[in-house]
Order: C-alpha cells, then structure tokens, then sequence
C-alpha cells in the first residue's frame, strides 16, 4: 500500500497550515460538538504540545444553507478537547488573517474563517488549477509545512485541499493515517465467512456504486434509508416519491438511476434485502407503520424500516463473518425512527466479527445511544471519502499526499 509522510517527519518548529473537516449538524444557529472534534482534537494537540505554531483550516455546510456558518463556534467546540485556547480570525488569507498568523507564538493555535467564504475554494478543478489561486498563493508563502487531516473530504477538489500539497511540505495528520489506512484495507481484505454490508443514508447513488463494485464481494445487502424506498419503488410498492414541494429527495434520484436500480434489482435479488415495511409519524405523533403492501407515497413520510426488518436483518449480521455499515436507515436523531439504525448497529457491536461503521452522521449514533465505539474495529467519521475507498476510486487529497512522499 502506497504511504504518505505524517507529522512524524515534521521538522521541529515548524508554522503549520492544517486542514481539519469540521463540518458539523447546526441547531437552530448553534453547531453542534461531535465525533470529528475529538477526532481531530488529537492532531491538533499533538501539534501544539509540539511546540508548532498552528493554523488551522475548515469548512461548515455550503452557500445558500441553513448550516453555512461562521466558525467562531468551532474554536470554542474545539479548544474544548484540546484544553487550550484556539484563536479565531473572521477572515481567511486577507491582512487580518495573516496579521494572526504571522504574530503566533510556538505551541499557539489558530483558526481562520470557513473556506467555503472564499471563491476560490469550491468549484472542483484540477489541482494545478487550484495551486494558482489567490487563496493558495497569497497564504502558502507564511508556513513551512501543510498537514492534511481532512479525510473525510479528501473525494473533493477543493483549494484548501489540493492547492497547497503543490506549494508546501505536505503531511497526513493523525486522521488522515488511520482512515486510510482502515478504509482501504476494506477494500482489499478477504473474509472466510458471510460478508454483509447495511446500506442507508440519503444518496442512492453511493449505495449503487458500492453494489456495482463490491457485488461480487458482498454476500447480502440490507437496506434502509432512500435507497431502500427506491428499490421498494422498483419491485412495484408505492413509495419512493417526494411530498412536498421543497424537498427533492427521491424523484430526482429515481430519474437519474431508474434504469440501474431496476437492473440491480433484477440482477442482485437474492443479495438484496428489502424493508418488510416503514415507519411513520401517525396523528397522535406517534411512531406508525405500515407493511409493504400498504405503502402510501401520496399520504405518508416513511422515517424508518419497521420493526419486522430489524427483526429480519438481526440474524443475517449476527450469522456474518465481516458486517460494512454506511448511512442510517431511518432519521435515528429522533427516538421514535431511531429503530431500524440502533437496531443494526447494536447487533453489528454484539456480534464477533469485523466492523466497520462509516459515515459521520452514522457513528453519531454510536454515542447518542450509549454504545462503546470500542466494540467496533473500526468508526469511520468519513462518507464520500468511505465509499470512495470502499469501491476503489481514487481520492486526490490522498493522492496528492503520496506523490508528495514520492
């Protein structure tokens, strides 16, 4: 497996420029503290004690959302878990923000403003391309070395993620080592017994490519989430299509994929579990199901698989040699939906085999519900990077961290 240097080859001293992925679920304006803050809080501690100067770079949702935030909140978060101060400047490579950077003292730590605030942060381009914006070159001059612990993100193109390996010293942080080094020995790992993955979460598309690549490697797919509406939606039950106008979660998905879902169905059925039947809010705000053969789009939100799947996916986990986790299968952050994904992640951690729990919303779970991530041999706090890894695809931030090596 090719490698990349980590912050154990940096040189003593150093001001380092380090990309985290804190993105995070935001409340009613108020961001809320999560697994990737302890999971970082450990580069970024290490860095410090160090004696480096640290400067610290991160992303939260996208223009135009409801979580688009600042990131003075995730300084406090994330000095929490360090047990130190971390500096914040609501700017990101302008006079102010290299003011702070350049006044850092050895073992100090600062966090400059949301990248996604910077035009020349999100279009995808190629990597030479982003090397050349004004967000690299004007900030790259002040370090002497930059530390990618993004992997969560490492899928995307992004200035902040594969301008600077082109311009700087580049360097895996703590998260970055064991992610990768986690998820891609998935990929290539052969397991003697039944190999089950749980698919949910709401992108039908990753769940498709994981079946598309992995089929031949995966003895059965459990479904939840979206995709399992659209594959209902495929064996002839009514669900899989929006109700409200505001929300765009399956019709586009079910255009876009109709014909791979149908050929996968067909193709894949004796791998492919289906919900028994889904669950709802009934008129008393209470949890409601209803088998497949009562299916109705037109009148329901379906937020859960029933408690008979639970019931039918709980052997074919505990009887699994190896048992993937990706996505939730039902909206979990409310109690009464919290069944289907509680009850798969509660049978994966009591079962001996190899676990892998992937998805930053998905391991959320995991402490919501009083479970020990011990009992996993591996939580994920990636998505897109997990699935990319799973299916083999290339992720340029690695990518870039190992041709630096080379």
């Amino acid at each position: 497996m090719a490698s990349f240097n980590t912050i154990d080859d940096l040189d003593d001293a150093q001001r380092v420029l380090v990309r985290l992925d804190l993105n995070s679920p935001v409340e009613d304006g108020d961001v809320q503290d999560n697994r990737r803050f302890q999971r970082h809080a450990t580069t970024v501690k290490e860095l410090a004690e160090a004696g480096h100067r640290v400067v610290l770079m991160a992303h939260q949702g996208r223009p135009g959302n409801d979580t688009f935030v600042s990131l003075d909140q995730h300084a406090e978060i994330l000095g929490g878990h360090i047990d130190r101060d971390i500096q914040f400047v609501d700017d990101i490579y302008g006079d102010d923000a290299l003011d702070a950077i350049d006044s850092l003292e050895a073992g100090e730590v600062l966090l400059l403003e949301n990248t996604r605030m910077s035009d020349d942060e999100l279009p995808e381009e190629a990597p030479e391309v982003k090397a050349e914006t004004e967000f690299v070159q004007t900030l790259a001059p002040h370090f002497d070395a930059y530390i990618n612990d993004a992997y969560s993100a490492a899928h995307r193109k992004h200035a902040s993620l594969v301008g600077f390996p082109l311009v700087l010293p580049a360097f895996a942080g703590r998260v970055m080592e064991t992610e990768y080094e986690a998820n891609t020995a998935i990929a290539n790992r052969e397991f003697d017994g039944q190999v089950t993955m749980v698919v949910g979460g709401t992108k039908a598309t990753d769940v498709i490519g994981v079946m598309e690549t992995l089929g031949d490697k995966i003895d059965t797919f459990c479904m939840g989430g979206i995709a399992s509406h659209l594959f209902l939606r495929a064996a002839g039950y009514d669900v899989g299509y929006d109700r409200h106008e505001d929300l765009d979660l399956y019709d586009t998905q079910w255009e876009n994929n109709e014909a791979i879902i149908r050929e996968l169905y067909e193709e894949r059925r004796d791998q492919i579990k289906l919900p028994e039947g889904l669950a709802y809010e009934d008129d008393d705000g209470e949890r409601a199901e209803h088998e497949n053969e009562e299916l109705d789009a037109a009148n329901y939100d379906y937020m859960d698989i029933s408690e008979a799947t639970v019931d039918k996916y709980d052997p074919i986990i505990r009887d699994s040699d190896a048992v993937f986790l990706k996505g939730a299968l039902g909206v979990f952050e409310e109690e009464k939906f919290s069944a289907g994904t509680v009850g798969a992640v509660k049978a994966i951690a009591e079962t001996d085999c190899f676990s892998v729990v992937g998805g930053g919303d998905t391991s959320r779970s995991i402490e919501m519900y009083g479970m020990d991530e011990g009992d996993f041999d591996h939580v994920s706090i990636a998505g897109g990077a997990y699935i990319r890894a799973l299916t083999g695809d290339d992720l340029p931030g690695v990518e870039l961290l190992i041709d630096a090596a080379n």
